[in-house]
């Protein structure tokens, strides 16, 4: 599949489910009480960026029950079959690339974009995997809380809303037994966490627009996508804070049909960013 058809279709997917009311990166928390990020199933190693919301849309869109997937070269190596007419799903990855600079003549490095298939699980035969016992309640909430002090970002609970304030570096929260649950609660801090790696001195994204304008809604997207991949990763299943957004979101999709991807980069970059605090990051598909 060319790279400008995977921008047209994941967009279209996207902006399909956020006009039915519905917000695709939290739909992979349904029934499911482990693995929730992406990963192939071989070598455990999760899935990163953009792929991530495409698998979990695959997953959700087929009924699949497993968020693990492989390669039709990969199920081979492993004396497995992928089934005779099984549809693959195409995700990305990062290419390097050297080119010339055409004014200076000289050599510069970029990456670029190229596609491939992957199928899930269950549509291999043959494949021998045992799942790892899913953390405890009590454990979740212990590495989410270990992950939000490890930054030592400036916090102050109380009040009736959450932010990041760039002027004070602060993050405002109101009082964890103001809400509904505890997973609730880390959702929201990791959301606002998440705006906080934004920060000039830190990986200095765009915090300039104003309220609902398109840079503040795509800042919005990826400090919803980060504290998504950041709660797959620990396993809370939280509902974010994306209530009075949808609109917004749609109006900086259907612009451009690249803005989610590059959303997702900078949401892995962010979610990288604040896992690093706690423990290192290990590499990604």
């Amino acid at each position: 599949m060319k790279i400008q058809q995977l921008y047209a279709d994941v967009t279209a997917n996207i902006v399909k489910e956020l006009e039915a009311g519905a917000v695709p990166w939290l739909k992979c928390w349904k029934g499911r009480s482990t693995g929730l990020l992406p990963a192939n199933a071989i070598s455990k190693r999760t899935y990163s960026g953009i792929n991530i919301p495409i698998l979990w849309f695959a997953a959700t869109d087929r009924g699949y029950e497993k968020h693990q997937w492989l390669t039709y070269q990969q199920a081979a190596a492993a004396n497995a079959t992928v089934r005779k007419g099984e549809n693959g799903t195409f995700i990305v990855f990062t290419k390097p690339l050297l080119f010339k600079d055409k004014e200076t003549e000289e050599e510069k490095k970029g990456r670029m974009l190229k596609t491939f298939c992957v199928f899930n699980v269950a549509q291999i035969d043959g494949l021998e995997l045992s799942d790892p016992d899913p953390p405890t309640e009590i454990q979740r909430h212990a590495a989410a809380e270990a992950l939000i002090k490890a930054t030592e970002a400036k916090v102050e609970l109380g009040g009736d809303r959450a932010c990041y304030t760039p002027a004070w570096d602060m993050v405002m929260l109101p009082h964890p037994a103001d809400f509904n649950d505890p997973e609730q609660f880390y959702g929201v801090a990791l959301h606002e966490l998440s705006h906080w790696s934004g920060a000039k001195h830190r990986l200095d994204r765009d915090m300039s627009g104003a309220y609902k304008s398109k840079p503040y809604s795509f800042e919005e997207i990826i400090a919803e996508l980060a504290s998504a991949f950041l709660c797959a990763h620990l396993g809370i299943k939280a509902e974010l804070r994306h209530a009075g957004y949808i609109q917004a979101y749609l109006e900086v999709l259907k612009d451009d049909d690249k803005a989610v991807f590059r959303a997702a980069a900078k949401a892995q970059q962010a979610a990288d960013f604040l896992r690093a605090f706690g423990q290192p990051v290990e590499e990604a598909e």
